[in-house]
C-alpha cells in the first residue's frame, strides 16, 4: 500500500483520472436522473474496475439569510417538504429563502434577489457570501451557494409564494440572540440553515460593525 502523507489536502487526482464509459438518462422531468458507467484511478495506482453510479442532475442552486442588524432579527421561511414526509415529525421545515437557476443568464445574486421577493416580500441590501458547497456529493451535483442579506424586517413576515408553483410559504422573523436555542432545539435540520446561522454566530458583531447594528 502506497504510505499517504499529512503535509498536503490536495487529490493527486482531477478530472483526467476519471474516464467515463457510458452515460444514459432514465428520467428526464423538473430534474434529471443520469446513469453513469465510469472508472477512476486509485491511491493504490492503476484503474479500478468500471462501477455504476446514479446522478441526480440539478441546476445550481442559492439561499439567503436575511439579516436585520437594526432590530438584531433574522427571517427563515416554513414550507412543506416532500423530503421530510416520513421520517420527521413534520414535513414543514424552518430554512433559508432559496431558489434553483432556471433562468439563462441570472446571476446567483440576482436570483436571491428574486426569491425574496417572492418568498417573504423583502428587497434585500448588501449581500455577503457565506459559502459554496456541495450538498451530497455522492449523488448528486447541485452546488449552493450561500448569503447573508442585509434586510429591514420591520413589519416582515406573513404568508408569500406563487400559487401557480403550488408554493404556500410562511415567513417568520425572530431575534437573532434566539440562534443558539433554535439549533440546539433540533428546529432546524437543513444544512444550508445550519451552516448560515452558525455563520451568522461567528460573524454578527462584524456584520453589526459595516451594516450599522445596534
Amino acid at each position: 500500500m502506497r504510505p499517504m502523507s499529512n503535509h498536503s489536502l490536495t487529490p493527486p487526482f482531477g478530472p483526467q483520472d476519471v474516464e467515463v464509459l457510458a452515460r444514459e438518462t432514465p428520467f428526464q422531468g423538473f430534474f434529471r436522473v443520469d446513469t453513469l458507467t465510469l472508472r477512476h484511478k486509485h491511491y493504490n495506482g492503476g484503474w479500478g474496475e468500471p462501477v455504476r453510479r446514479e446522478l441526480f442532475v440539478r441546476p445550481p442552486a442559492a439561499a439567503v439569510l436575511p439579516y436585520d442588524p437594526v432590530r438584531g432579527e433574522i427571517l427563515l421561511v416554513e414550507q412543506f417538504r416532500v423530503g421530510a414526509l416520513e421520517w420527521r415529525d413534520t414535513p414543514w421545515c424552518l430554512e433559508l429563502i432559496a431558489g434553483i437557476a432556471d433562468k439563462d443568464g441570472e446571476s446567483a445574486a440576482d436570483l436571491i434577489r428574486r426569491e425574496a421577493v417572492e418568498e417573504a416580500g423583502l428587497t434585500l441590501g448588501t449581500l455577503e457570501p457565506i459559502a459554496a458547497y456541495m450538498p451530497s456529493p455522492g449523488g448528486t451535483n447541485e452546488r449552493l451557494q450561500l448569503f447573508v442579506g442585509h434586510a429591514d424586517l420591520a413589519g416582515a413576515g406573513g404568508i408569500f409564494g406563487c400559487p401557480d408553483e403550488g408554493e404556500d410559504i410562511r415567513a417568520v422573523t425572530m431575534s437573532a440572540d434566539d440562534i443558539p436555542a433554535l439549533l440546539n432545539g433540533g428546529q432546524v435540520d437543513n444544512a444550508a440553515s445550519l451552516i448560515a446561522l452558525q455563520w451568522l454566530l461567528l460573524n454578527r458583531a462584524r456584520l453589526d460593525a459595516g451594516w450599522g447594528g445596534k
